[in-house]
C-alpha cells in the first residue's frame, strides 16, 4: 500500500500513531524489540493503543504472536466520555498529551477519567499540564481542563485525573516569537502518604536559590491524605517561570521523589535546589516554549490553518526533531529555521511552516 508508512522498532510510538489518525494514513510498526528479554511491545504501548481505540471508531489493529509487528489502520476521532486505567509504567501524563492533540478533532468533546501514576520522572506531570500545557493549547483555539481528583506516585500509582477538551472546527495560527523577560515564579510542591514537612523544606530550598533573582516568587504547598493520596508514599515540587511578553508560554520544570528515590536518601533540600537550577536552565535556553512542549507546539502549527506560525525555541530536543519528520511524513508540513544569535546565553531558532489547514468536519462553521 502507497498509503502506508513504516517504522523500524516504536520510536515515538504516540506522535506516529497520532499522526497516523489524524492524517488517515495506515502505520506498521516492525522489529519491535526482537533482541533481549523483554520482546515486542511494552505494556504501557499495549494500554495506549487501547485508548487510541476507545476514543477512535473503526480502527484496525493487527498485533503478531510475539508482538514484534503492529499494524494500525485508523478510523475517525469520536471523543465523548471515556474511562482509562493507565499502565502504572508511565505516567498519566503520557496519554494525557495524546488527548490533547486528538480532542480537537473529534465529533464529540472528549471527557476522558484517567488513572494511575500522576506524577513521575519520566513524563509530564499533571500540575505542569494544568499551568503550562494547556495556556499553551489555549494559544491555538483548544478550550481544554485538567482536574486532579487523586494524586499518586510510583511504584503502584492510585491517582485519578479528569481532562475535558472541545471540539475545533480549526486550529488557530500562533506566533510565539517575542520571549520578553521572566517577571515571576509560581509553583506548587505536593505530598502523598508522607509528612508535609518534606515538601515545605523543598520550598523553601527552591525559594532561597530564586528569590536572589527575582523577589515575586510564590510556591504553594498541596497535602493530599486519605484515599486522596493514592498508593504510595511521594512528594514533588512544580515549578514555572511567567514572562513579561503574552506570546511565550511558562517554561516549567519538575522533580518528584517516588519511594524508590526516598529508599536511596535523596533529601528534600536536593529536590528543592535541583528542581529550582534546571529552571534557570530551562530559562537560559531562551526558548518561548521549554523544551517539554516543543513536540506539541509543532505538531500544532503543522495542522494549522494554511498561513504562517512561528515559535522560537532553544536548542531542539530528539523528540523535536522526530516531530518535524513525523509532520512530513503525514501532513505533508515542511518547517523553516531560521537562527537568531541577538540572544547573549545560547542562540535561539525561529522555526515556521504553513499548516495543512486540517478540518474537523463534524464541527459545523460558526
Amino acid at each position: 500500500m502507497t498509503n502506508t508508512y513504516t517504522v523500524q522498532g516504536t520510536p515515538y510510538f504516540r506522535h506516529h500513531l497520532i499522526g497516523a489518525v489524524l492524517g488517515g494514513k495506515a502505520v506498521v510498526f516492525e522489529n519491535i524489540r526482537t533482541e533481549g528479554e523483554e520482546v515486542g511491545l511494552k505494556e504501557h504501548e499495549v494500554n495506549f493503543l487501547k485508548l487510541i481505540d476507545a476514543v477512535t471508531n473503526g480502527t484496525k489493529m493487527e498485533i503478531n504472536e510475539t508482538g514484534t509487528r503492529v499494524k494500525v489502520k485508523p478510523g475517525v476521532v469520536v471523543g465523548g466520555k471515556i474511562k482509562h486505567v493507565c499502565s502504572l509504567q508511565r505516567g498519566v501524563g503520557y496519554w494525557v498529551e495524546a488527548l490533547a492533540l486528538l480532542a480537537p478533532f473529534a465529533k464529540k468533546p472528549i471527557e476522558a477519567t484517567l488513572y494511575g501514576v500522576t506524577n513521575n520522572q519520566l513524563d509530564i506531570g499533571v500540575d505542569c499540564i494544568r499551568t503550562v500545557t494547556i495556556p499553551l493549547l489555549r494559544k491555538f483555539g483548544i478550550e481544554a481542563a485538567i482536574q486532579i481528583k487523586k494524586r499518586g506516585t510510583e511504584p503502584n500509582g492510585g491517582g485519578e485525573v479528569l481532562f475535558t477538551s472541545q471540539t475545533v472546527r480549526k486550529l488557530e495560527t500562533v506566533d510565539i516569537t517575542q520571549r520578553g523577560k521572566i517577571k515571576r515564579v509560581r509553583g506548587v510542591g505536593f505530598t502523598c502518604r508522607t509528612s508535609p514537612d518534606l515538601i515545605n523544606r523543598s520550598i523553601s530550598t527552591a525559594k532561597g536559590l530564586l528569590l536572589k533573582l527575582l523577589p515575586d516568587v510564590f510556591i504553594a504547598a498541596d497535602h493530599f491524605t486519605g484515599d486522596d493520596a493514592g498508593k504510595s508514599p511521594g512528594y514533588g515540587l512544580t515549578l514555572v517561570a511567567e514572562s513579561t511578553s503574552e506570546d511565550a508560554t511558562g517554561l516549567s520544570e519538575e522533580l518528584t521523589c517516588d519511594a524508590s528515590a526516598m529508599q536511596k536518601q535523596v533529601t528534600a533540600e536536593a529536590i528543592g535546589l535541583t528542581c529550582a537550577k534546571l529552571l534557570l536552565d530551562q530559562i537560559k535556553l531562551g526558548g518561548c516554549v521549554d523544551s517539554h512542549h516543543q513536540s506539541m507546539a509543532l505538531f500544532l502549527m503543522a495542522v494549522s490553518p494554511e498561513e504562517i506560525s512561528r515559535v522560537r525555541l532553544g536548542p531542539i530536543t530528539q523528540a523535536g526533531e522526530a516531530i518535524l519528520e513525523i509532520c512530513r511524513v503525514y501532513f505533508s508540513v515542511t518547517f523553516t529555521s531560521k537562527v537568531d544569535n541577538s540572544y547573549e546565553f545560547s542562540p535561539t531558532t525561529i522555526y515556521s511552516c504553513v499548516g495543512c489547514s486540517l478540518t474537523n468536519v463534524s464541527k459545523k462553521s460558526a
